[in-house]
């Protein structure tokens, strides 16, 4: 090739409506295609042909995003503080626990994202494509402009092209318009006011071919195509899920709670009691002190730790986040095809004109099958896949391809009686060119009645849900070689073949096991009405109801609301009307999932609150979706929601202990700072409190969930965190004021001996309380906590009761407290845990009866 001449292309031009010469010098290609070093140069200019990657960040913005957190920003505030006052060691300590937090969480979030990549990089397409002039295949990833592939039918056309060959060459692009009819396709030169959507002798990336076979030289890769326009929408933020949404009302409830609280004790003490400075510390302490600043490492560990526990039963977590959505999902819709079936069509019977099994209505169906060399479909396949026919005394003659006005396929194979032709196809197509019938081995006129018998039939097959095509034959009297359409007449019908696309072995009893769980499912589908009732049936799915996407097209989102809870069924439906169910299943308060595996099923996985797609998913679907299941194995969908609500029950335990010890301490440290003529802790004591704390409760997400908390969806419910804390809140307070009688009326104690004794007993009730608020069951003791919890707490717990008679206690401000003290602080922590574990008892079958009454008011 003559690089040379490569300025004398004119760029830009539309490649549809130029020659094929020019269009090769425009391309710097030819008709051999590139050399590896000129696709390598192509590559650097136009980048690889990948629409399914999102544009990465880098590990720094990313590490970045950690710090937007409401929380971490109310550390940092208090960090900034410490050091404008030069109190240094309380800005480390809160540092530290900021960065701790912080890069735990994004080195999980980092580790499971590269995990996911090389997932993907493990499922490449590969594409038939000229270089150096011999023809290889290569991954479609790899492609560039220039390049020359061949395309036959079956295969995806992996970017947008110009044909340059044809032969009967037909390309389903409904992934790009919606329609499902098949377009037909030319090498002839396009008319240059053709809008190039609309050029016969163009095909776009996404696509795939449905017969016939081609030669193209691709003209745009990757973003670049049409179809790269669409996925650009797709890699975009996508909306945010139930789970997001509340922990951001969590954060928000959080701040104002904080910020109330500390603005008050810091105009109080400073106005009153101390002076501003030492206010403004404990101020800031305080604020530390009732943040859950933990909670994003919590979140993280959890997520990690579920995602690890997925992995090992086969299945991908991309997002993290995404396991917390599971466990509080409470309806999936699913695509049927693929997903809840194998998407391997299987013959299920072979029927003469009388509705009984035919050997002969087999035989003759394999022969169509097995000699024709057009688009091997899933039903060929599956026919040739039932049972193996001797097919040595036929020789094949001819064949009359299918195309989709005739909807049929015919062969003349040469036999023991001479020249045969077999067609199969659609059996209202097959039946117009048939004159005869076949009844019990012999051959008659076909009469009204016949066609009517046979229609019978072939509703029958339909209404179970299967899918149709007819057979039918002719003896041929000459011995010509070429045969056509025109020799497709007085035909006689033989009987019809029926498929099905099985569902999954695993599917009933995921479904079972989802209903069990408080699932519900709902299956979208563009497949037909009849067929999705017949998987359902073999599924053993309930269907309450159905709509068709022609009823879903003419309501509006408040009628589609109203109904969309009763249907089970949406069959016909595109990926617009998908979203719009979805969207209004969540309107209605539901947490939504979606699992699909083709190219219109991505957007409804991406709008979806977890999306999940399968291993044998298109790539632009695997990247939309949060989750993908590597086996071909429906329970690990239950396995995923079990293990989501493990991670969301351990997260809202972290959540209740910083929503309710927490704020019982710090109120009582704010109420008593009012009265006292001390701090009853140091800002720098409150700070280690908090951190000591925070590591006690760090094995929360290795603890166990009790089986009556997973047997139901979970979903954030912020008026059930805030009745938590305005009831057990003061519970903690309680015991802390009668504390602070016993150590100023018992023990006399002066300022060091009150800060030590209190930081103490703080720890002491706060870590130790975790065993009781952990769990539901009454007694607690009945429910096991998982062992690195028992060892953090009571570890800690020593710790707080050493640490005063050590050197570095010291340092803190500690000072050694009477052993009596001691004695009375069991009374206290005994005292304190019985009196939660009753009023737990009571709080739960009251807010169990709220919820009742609410449910019932909502129906």
């Amino acid at each position: 090739m003559n690089n040379s001449v490569h300025n004398n292309a004119t760029p830009g031009k539309d490649y549809h409506s130029i020659s094929i010469d020019d269009l090769y010098l425009q391309l710097h290609s030819s008709e051999q295609g590139l050399t590896t070093e000129e696709a390598e140069r192509q590559r650097e200019h136009h980048g690889r042909n990948d629409i399914a990657s999102s544009k990465k960040q880098s590990p720094i913005l990313q590490l970045l995003e950690q710090f937007k957190n409401p929380l971490v920003l109310i550390l940092l505030f208090a960090a900034v503080i410490s050091l404008i006052v030069n109190e240094v060691t309380n800005a480390i300590i809160i540092i530290s626990i900021i960065l701790i937090s912080v890069i735990l969480d994004f080195f999980q979030r980092y580790k499971a994202e590269s995990a996911a990549e090389l997932l993907i990089k493990k499922i490449l397409t590969r594409a038939s494509v000229k270089r150096n002039g011999t023809e290889q295949e290569i991954p479609i990833v790899d492609l560039v402009p220039g390049d020359i592939i061949s395309l036959k039918a079956g295969d995806m056309i992996p970017a947008d092209a110009r044909l340059t060959k044809t032969r009967d060459f037909f390309v389903n692009e409904s992934s790009l318009t919606g329609e499902p009819y098949p377009v037909e396709k030319n090498d002839i030169l396009s008319d240059v006011h053709k809008p190039i959507s609309e050029a016969e002798n163009y095909v776009f990336l996404g696509t795939s071919v449905i017969s016939g076979m081609a030669e193209a030289i691709i003209t745009k890769t990757g973003l670049s195509t049409e179809y790269g326009k669409i996925a650009k929408k797709l890699v975009e933020r996508p909306p945010e899920t139930e789970f997001e949404h509340g922990l951001k009302q969590f954060s928000y409830l959080m701040s104002k709670f904080v910020f109330s609280l500390v603005i008050i004790v810091f105009f109080i003490n400073s106005l009153f009691k101390q002076d501003i400075l030492q206010s403004l510390l404990f101020s800031v302490a305080l604020a530390v002190g009732m943040t859950p600043e933990l909670l994003p490492m919590i979140l993280s560990l959890n997520m990690t730790k579920g995602a690890i526990a997925m992995s090992a039963k086969g299945a991908i977590v991309k997002h993290p986040e995404s396991i917390q959505n599971f466990g509080s999902m409470d309806i999936l819709c699913t695509d049927k095809t693929g997903t809840l079936t194998d998407n391997k069509i299987a013959l299920m019977k072979h029927l003469d004109i009388g509705g009984q099994d035919n050997e002969k209505v087999l035989l003759y169906s394999y022969i169509n099958s097995y000699f024709h060399t057009g688009l091997k479909n899933p039903l060929d396949e599956a026919i040739i896949a039932f049972q193996f026919k001797d097919t040595d005394k036929y020789q094949k003659i001819d064949e009359i391809p299918f195309d989709f006005i005739r909807r049929r396929t015919s062969v003349v194979v040469s036999g023991e009686s001479g020249h045969l032709l077999i067609t199969k196809g659609a059996p209202e197509e097959t039946l117009a060119i048939c004159t005869q019938i076949e009844k019990n081995g012999s051959v008659s006129t076909l009469t009204e009645i016949d066609r009517k018998t046979i229609l019978t039939l072939y509703n029958k097959q339909s209404s179970e849900g299967f899918r149709t095509l007819a057979v039918c034959y002719r003896d041929l009297a000459g011995d010509q070689n070429t045969y056509s359409i025109d020799d497709e007449k007085e035909m006689v019908i033989l009987g019809l073949v029926t498929f099905i696309d099985p569902p999954k072995e695993s599917a009933k009893v995921s479904i079972e096991l989802l209903a069990a769980s408080g699932i519900e499912l709902k299956i979208l589908t563009g497949d037909d009405e009849l067929v999705t009732q017949k998987t359902c049936e073999l599924i053993g799915l309930p269907v309450k109801g159905h709509l068709s996407g022609r009823e879903v097209e003419h309501m509006d989102q408040e009628t589609l609301a109203r109904v969309v809870g009763d249907v089970t069924i949406f069959s016909r439906v595109t990926p617009v009307q998908k979203n719009l169910i979805m969207n209004s299943l969540k309107r209605n308060g539901h947490v939504v999932g979606f699992m699909g595996d083709g190219i219109n099923d991505a957007p409804s996985i991406r709008e979806a609150d977890v999306g999940i797609s399968v291993e044998n998913a298109v790539d632009i679907a695997k990247e939309s979706a949060d989750i993908i299941l590597l086996k071909n194995d429906l329970r690990l969908l239950h396995d995923g929601v079990l293990e989501g609500r493990k991670t969301f029950g351990n997260t809202m335990k972290y959540i209740l202990m910083g929503t309710s010890s927490n704020f019982g301490n710090m109120f009582s440290v704010a109420g008593a700072s009012f009265f006292l003529g001390f701090l009853p802790m140091l800002p720098i004591q409150i700070l280690l409190n908090n951190l000591l704390y925070d590591i006690s409760e760090s094995a929360i997400p290795t603890d166990n969930v009790d089986r009556s908390y997973i047997a139901s969806p979970k979903k954030w419910d912020i008026e059930f965190i805030k009745k938590f804390i305005f009831v057990f809140g003061p519970i903690s307070s309680l015991f802390d004021i009668l504390t602070f009688c016993i150590l100023l009326f018992v023990f006399n104690a002066d300022p060091s001996l009150f800060q030590t004794a209190w930081f103490i007993e703080s720890i002491c009730t706060q870590t130790l309380i975790i065993f009781v608020i952990r769990t539901r069951i009454v007694p607690f003791y009945k429910s096991k906590p998982s062992i690195p919890l028992m060892i953090s707490t009571l570890l800690i717990v020593a710790v707080s009761c050493i640490l005063p008679f050590t050197v570095i206690g010291s340092i803190f401000g500690f000072v050694q407290p009477p052993v009596s003290f001691f004695a009375v602080l069991v009374g206290l922590v005994t005292g304190y845990l019985v009196l939660v574990e009753v009023v737990k008892k009571w709080f739960y079958n009251k807010y169990s009866l709220f919820i009742e009454r609410k449910r019932v008011i909502l129906e």
